[in-house]
């Protein structure tokens, strides 16, 4: 089986699944959105995108009714494809840490969720997302995802990795390959076995093939659609890759076993 570890819901929904057809991909881990630059139509309409997302990952726009028309859109998309989506769940990283708990298993569990994600800390505040991971724990370690391109930084990567250490029955799953920081994603990854890279947004070819050589078993095909394209992403992986074990385990294996499917 085929799985794309990384997308975002699209307007409309069917776009999605034509470019996963198109892909071969059999199924989708499945985000909510604020921003849709599949919406724009010219460089005005993606500028106006582009900026909700740059608040969303710096921190800005935090404010429920966002949060709830995410939520409509992701539930939409799930009850439409069950067959092809799967579903992760947000958390909002503004509420108290005693609340979190509650929120976790109230907006993810309680949905039927498989995991959580994509989570968007403000630059060097990636300690934020602990209360998260203690939830994750409790619920027989569900998978968390956290962004990892810009703004994401370099320091937040090494955080992520303390939390990793002291969260380790919790699969902690860096997107992204780290951005411009994959070099070090790719240590930190390799020396935490409860750490993942998702291969998404590589900005060279040679970064996706040293990941897949130096962990063979964390490394997650993943496209970031609509921002990436998965017959491109999925290209990338077969381009570095032989036909054989290591590629299926890229392309769906390892997540398929993250998620007990």
């Amino acid at each position: 089986m085929i799985i794309d570890a990384h997308s975002h819901v699209h307007d409309p929904v069917r776009t999605h699944i034509e470019l996963m057809d198109e892909a071969g991909v059999d199924r989708a881990v499945l985000f909510a959105t604020r921003p849709h630059p599949e919406r724009a139509t010219d460089l005005v309409s993606l500028r106006n995108e582009m900026s909700a997302l740059t608040a969303a990952l710096d921190g800005r726009r935090k404010d429920a009714d966002n949060y709830r028309l995410a939520w409509q859109e992701l539930d939409a998309a799930l009850a439409a494809y069950p067959d092809r989506f799967i579903g992760f769940g947000t958390v909002r990283l503004d509420l108290p840490a005693s609340e979190i708990a509650e929120y976790v298993y109230r907006e993810v569990v309680g949905r039927g969720l498989r995991g959580i994600g994509e989570l968007t800390p403000q630059p060097d505040n990636a300690a934020r997302i602990e209360p998260v991971l203690r939830a994750a724990a409790d619920h027989g370690g569900l998978p968390v995802v956290v962004h990892g391109f810009a703004p994401t930084t370099a320091r937040d990567l090494r955080t992520l990795a303390d939390l990793a250490r002291r969260h380790s029955t919790v699969p902690l799953i860096i997107s992204q390959m780290g951005g411009l920081n994959w070099l070090s994603a790719i240590e930190l990854v390799r020396e935490i076995p409860n750490m993942y890279l998702e291969l998404s947004t590589a900005n060279v070819i040679f970064a996706v093939r040293l990941a897949i050589d130096e962990i063979p078993d964390r490394t997650l095909f993943g496209s970031d659609a609509p921002y990436g394209d998965p017959f491109l992403a999925r290209a990338t992986v077969e381009r570095v890759t032989a036909s054989g074990e290591v590629r299926e385990r890229v392309l769906g294996e390892t997540i398929a076993r993250l998620l007990q499917l």
